[in-house]
């Protein structure tokens, strides 16, 4: 524990005893009561700091996060509050995080996901279109150098860029059809090679 975190505790304990004595002090007439009070509101004084201690560990297990198994043939996605599977990968380098869609024929980036992934939009050549919810998108193709997840490396994969809002990027079946199996079990999509 450094100096900071020393200070911070006995700065705690000096203002919970403070609280304390002032319980006692206005409530002589029914100290049981207070005593009561005062260790309820301790009680949670000490949950709220193991909540804040824990924080790390109680996120991990309310949000878990894809794992990638050491084999390096295998993805487990949780499948997210909203319903859907996230995939993040590794493209051209840059941290990217995929919408699993299996409607999607393509890799699709949104304009934000091609700029990380070093792409230029201004310089690609919007000649394609895609159908989508809002309607008719143009879409221009690209080659992603690397596509890595965990010890999964591929390269040369075609992918599209997005020129419409599209708020996250799509990983649809060119990608999902690498793998020899794609299974959904106890809240999970589990891709295999």
């Amino acid at each position: 524990m450094n100096g900071f975190d020393t200070a911070h505790l006995v700065y705690l304990i000096v203002l919970g005893l403070a609280v304390v004595s002032w319980f006692v002090a206005t409530n002589k007439e029914s100290l049981g009561k207070v005593t009561q009070q005062a260790m309820i509101w301790g009680l949670i004084f000490i949950g709220v700091i193991a909540a804040v201690g824990l924080w790390d560990d109680i996120r991990q297990t309310v949000t878990p996060t894809q794992s990638v198994f050491s084999n390096g043939n295998r993805i487990e996605l949780p499948r997210a509050p909203d319903g859907h599977y996230y995939l993040e990968a590794n493209v051209n380098g840059a941290p990217i995080k995929f919408v699993v869609d299996t409607g999607a024929t393509g890799i699709v980036l949104s304009m934000a996901d091609a700029r990380t992934a070093g792409f230029t939009p201004e310089d690609l050549v919007f000649l394609g279109s895609a159908n989508t919810a809002n309607g008719v998108v143009r879409t221009a193709p690209v080659s992603l150098n690397s596509f890595e997840v965990g010890a999964l490396r591929d390269t040369g994969l075609r992918a599209v860029v997005n020129e419409g809002d599209l708020d996250e990027s799509l990983l649809g079946m060119t990608y999902l059809q690498r793998f020899s199996s794609m299974e959904i079990s106890g809240g999970k999509m589990i891709l295999t090679r």
